[in-house]
């Protein structure tokens, strides 16, 4: 059962397309890019996916593990239920800069616990146990008692990617992730995705505006152009010159001056849980 089936899926707003007749499959545990220039329909497919918009009638249908998200231009009435297995990290990371980055990652909680305690903001031990070890894995557990507000941009995505792996995410959808962030801070954004997809099992689903991000993390990769799919292949095969053979001037928007895999890694700061919760 693929993890991700798009099928005949249309969107129009006025007299223009933004995804005309899109339909392809994702199978469980892929690491698959979006690419494509601006005005692509990148940013449009993926809140469809997540069941934010609605794609136009006739026969659009996207399932998520069997499961119908939206039919025909229609929500189905297991949709709600369904988002809370699909992880969405922004390109504006959405977290509360005023409250703790322990506490934006347990709000990753807030699909399974009961209303009055995600009210109060009360999360049981076992649950911020959850939230430090999910910013371990994303190498910023030193952060965890800090205000939200003063993360770099890098930081604040990888936290996002933490509160994901809190809801129990099993697909993980991001909308251009690295798209503000420095070459550095993105290689570290895109290994943690990497890492996420090939030690859990995740599905992964990113939308890239750089291609070399793509070749480097995706083995898979999907190029949209005016709301179509003009390749679905493997990354390797993108090519400068295949580029600009699907894209032709635009296509120099989609490649970077320099390769990310040519920087290097700092090592995460080990801290241990009980510093992380201490004080949150």
């Amino acid at each position: 059962m693929p993890a991700l089936s798009v099928e005949r899926l249309s969107k129009r707003f006025g007299r223009t397309y933004a995804l005309s007749e899109i339909g392809f499959t994702v199978e469980p545990g892929e690491m698959v890019a979006l690419i494509g220039a601006s005005g692509s329909g990148k940013s449009t497919l993926i809140r469809h996916i997540a069941g934010l918009e609605r794609g136009n009638g006739g026969n659009g249908r996207i399932t998520v593990e069997g499961r119908v998200m939206q039919q025909g231009g229609k929500l189905s009435p297991e949709a709600r239920a369904i988002r809370r297995h699909i992880g969405v990290v922004f390109q504006q990371f959405n977290l509360i800069g005023r409250l703790p980055v322990l506490t934006n990652v347990l709000i990753g909680c807030l699909g399974r616990v009961p209303a009055w305690r995600g009210t109060l903001g009360w999360f049981a031990r076992s649950e911020q146990e959850t939230a430090v070890r999910a910013l371990m894995r994303v190498g910023i557990a030193e952060t965890a008692r800090r205000r939200a507000s003063t993360l770099s941009g890098g930081q604040q995505q990888r936290a996002a990617i933490a509160r994901a792996l809190v809801q129990g995410a099993k697909l993980l959808i991001a909308d251009e992730p690295i798209a503000s962030l420095d070459p550095a801070s993105a290689k570290r954004v895109m290994e943690a995705l990497a890492d996420i997809n090939r030690v859990d099992g995740i599905t992964v689903i990113v939308s890239l505006h750089q291609v070399d991000y793509a070749r480097l993390f995706c083995p898979r990769t999907i190029a949209l152009r005016a709301g179509e799919i003009v390749y679905d292949g493997p990354s390797e095969v993108l090519t400068d010159a295949f580029l600009r053979e699907i894209y032709g001037e635009a296509s120099e928007e989609l490649v970077l001056a320099g390769t990310p895999a040519a920087q290097k890694r700092p090592r995460p700061v080990a801290v241990p849980m009980a510093q992380a919760l201490a004080t949150t």
